[in-house]
């Protein structure tokens, strides 16, 4: 998703239900160095192969978050909130948001259509 136009550049599927890592590894899609990505909790790994990751960090029992932590977190939620306003206009199809039960095979092209009906009413 383009942050400045709000529009979806890009649309990734796959078969059955994937971890949102998983999916990413899988594309092979590469990040520049120079990118910052504003990942949320379900890219856990991420900054291991692409240091210029931001993550919200994450409470423990015996390792609550500091104020500077929590602080840090906010500005990282504030900034993706626009990337989540997207995910919930797509959601609001009902294509990803729950079982697809319809062929397969159209899967990929209905969601594509969805997301150039989304970024024409931009």
């Amino acid at each position: 998703m383009d942050k400045t136009s709000k529009k979806i550049i890009c649309v990734i599927q796959s078969e059955g239900r994937k971890h949102d890592y998983r999916l990413f590894k899988e594309s092979k899609t590469y990040i520049h160095e120079t990118i910052k990505a504003q990942v949320d909790t379900g890219y856990q790994g991420l900054q291991k192969k692409h240091l210029n990751t931001e993550i919200p960090k994450k409470r423990s029992k015996k390792n609550p978050l500091t104020k500077v932590d929590k602080k840090e977190n906010q500005r990282i939620s504030s900034s993706r909130v626009t990337v989540e306003n997207v995910i919930r206009s797509i959601k609001i199809f009902r294509i990803i948001a729950e079982k697809y039960r319809n062929r397969r095979k159209r899967f990929t092209l209905r969601l594509n259509l969805i997301a150039g009906i989304y970024n024409y009413q931009l």
